[in-house]
């Protein structure tokens, strides 16, 4: 039985490289995902970077305007640079004009996130949920009355609300255990970065299952996933140094390389993803990081898509 038969897969836009990123291929990308029947489309958030990465609500407008049925999602938008009120209104905005596609993935962000946005990480959590809290309102409520720590509103309207009711989906892109357990309570989905080893998504999933079951929620119907930094040829040798290339210019991790990413034929390939489905994900989001038009076709025959 074929990978895509098991699991959802999703495909990564071109939105973040060393290099500098074709919007041809952006539109490709999309339109191709879509026709050979990949689930979602999917970037992240980089305000600041050291490399080229497009703004995700600017980018996946874009996608929604050449696609029709792919749905398309960030992981993750770090909620605490942002204030509840614009995230809210970009994300139904966008969910109306994609007619109904919206996934938003949202984390805590990270101490560089504090700095340079000079928000406050005292509290971060509490503030969290507050903006997580009031977006789910302004999705929900004709009128919004929220009293918080961090936020405070009174008589609030928002329009257009989201076309997915009772809201677009909200997943958690997190791998803290405090974080994993929060998703159970929290989120409709949860996606391990594409920073973290594979061997922690594995560590992970039990910890996400037994808080599941604790929330009294279906395991079996929450979205499990993790982006893989992906490379495929059959020259081993070339899969790898592409990937090795990314982990070291982007991440500065070329340790992730091996223990994050996966590379080489497509039999090695698909031989490796099947190890990440049998950890119990039933989602992955799979992440070229060069050659994106090529990659595209090379890995929905992997998957069995093509």
């Amino acid at each position: 039985m074929a990978l895509h038969d098991r699991i959802a897969f999703g495909m990564s836009l071109p939105h973040r490289s060393p290099d500098a990123i074709d919007m041809r291929a952006v539109h490709t990308v999309a339109q191709r995902a879509e026709a050979l029947g990949f689930r979602d489309l999917w970037v992240t958030e980089n305000t600041l970077d050291h490399v080229t990465c497009f703004d995700p609500v600017v980018v996946l407008t874009y996608a929604a305007a050449v696609t029709s049925r792919i749905r398309l999602g960030a992981s993750v938008v770090v909620l605490a640079i942002h204030s509840p009120l614009l995230v809210a209104h970009q994300w139904a905005t966008l969910d109306y004009v994609s007619n109904g596609r919206a996934i938003l993935g949202v984390g805590l962000g990270r101490e560089h996130h504090y700095r340079q946005f000079e928000v406050p990480e005292a509290g971060r959590v509490r503030r969290f949920r507050e903006e997580v809290a009031l977006i789910k309102a302004l999705w929900t409520e004709p009128t919004v009355n929220y009293r918080g720590r961090f936020y405070r509103l009174q008589d609030g309207t928002m329009s257009p609300k989201p076309v997915q009711r009772p809201h677009l989906p909200i997943w958690m892109g997190v791998g803290h255990p405090n974080a994993i357990r929060r998703t159970a309570s929290l989120a409709d989905g949860w996606m391990g970065s594409g920073g973290s080893s594979i061997a922690e998504f594995g560590r992970s999933v039990p910890l996400l299952r037994e808080a599941l079951a604790q929330a009294g929620r279906d395991a079996g119907g929450f979205p499990v996933s993790k982006r893989i930094f992906i490379a495929v040829d059959e020259r081993p040798a070339v899969a790898r140094a592409e990937l090795h290339r990314w982990f070291t210019e982007v991440y500065r991790n070329p340790a992730g390389t091996d223990a994050s990413g996966i590379h080489g034929t497509p039999e090695q390939v698909r031989e490796r993803l099947e190890e990440v489905v049998a950890m119990g994900a039933n989602h992955l989001l799979l992440n070229p990081v060069s050659r994106y038009v090529e990659q595209v076709e090379a890995l929905a025959e992997v998957v069995g898509l093509a």
